[in-house]
């Protein structure tokens, strides 16, 4: 597992960011994600952390760009996490249009409360998993997500633990997550 694979599965955490949108303020989010899985996987999460960390200023160019034609701008976080910068319009929010990487889909979305539950599938790593939100206001969310995948052949169990947090109504330089293309 190398760094390609662990953006995947964060831009994925960005992904699965709750449909349940319009209980969200639109502008500036912070996401904040930490990973657990195998021991491999901890070991590929704190490589990753390494790498980025010794990264030339051209390759962080290179992979900023990369996740910013995605509508995300990432960096490390505290704790061996990661952390993740998106902007959703009013529009998105309005029609609950949340970004889906390409090749997921929301199988199933319960809500109750402040609480959702949500389920999903992805062919782009191959991928399947579940989630549950605990929102606290228009600002601010808990996330708890588990999620199966395959690495080198045999499968794999990731959990997730997140958090997301409004900034502000102006998302200055972050522009808005683009839909994946059909």
């Amino acid at each position: 597992m190398r760094i390609p694979f662990i953006l995947a599965a964060a831009t994925l955490a960005v992904a699965c960011l709750p449909a349940g949108a319009q209980s969200l303020k639109p502008g500036l989010w912070e996401i904040n994600n930490k990973m657990k899985g195998s021991s491999e996987m901890d070991k590929a999460m704190a490589e990753m952390q390494k790498e980025m960390a010794a990264m030339s200023p051209e390759e962080r160019k290179q992979m900023e760009a990369m996740m910013g034609q995605r509508g995300v701008r990432m960096a490390p976080a505290a704790g061996g996490g990661i952390a993740m910068q998106m902007c959703m319009t009013k529009e998105m929010v309005e029609r609950s249009d949340m970004p889906m990487q390409d090749g997921c889909t929301t199988t199933k979305q319960e809500r109750s409360g402040n609480t959702m539950k949500m389920a999903f599938t992805c062919t782009k790593p191959p991928s399947s998993g579940e989630g549950e939100f605990t929102f606290m206001g228009s600002e601010a969310y808990r996330s708890h997500m588990v999620m199966t995948t395959a690495s080198k052949g045999k499968p794999e169990r990731i959990e997730m633990d997140g958090s997301g947090k409004w900034l502000g109504a102006d998302c200055g330089s972050v522009k808005p997550v683009q839909p994946p293309k059909k």
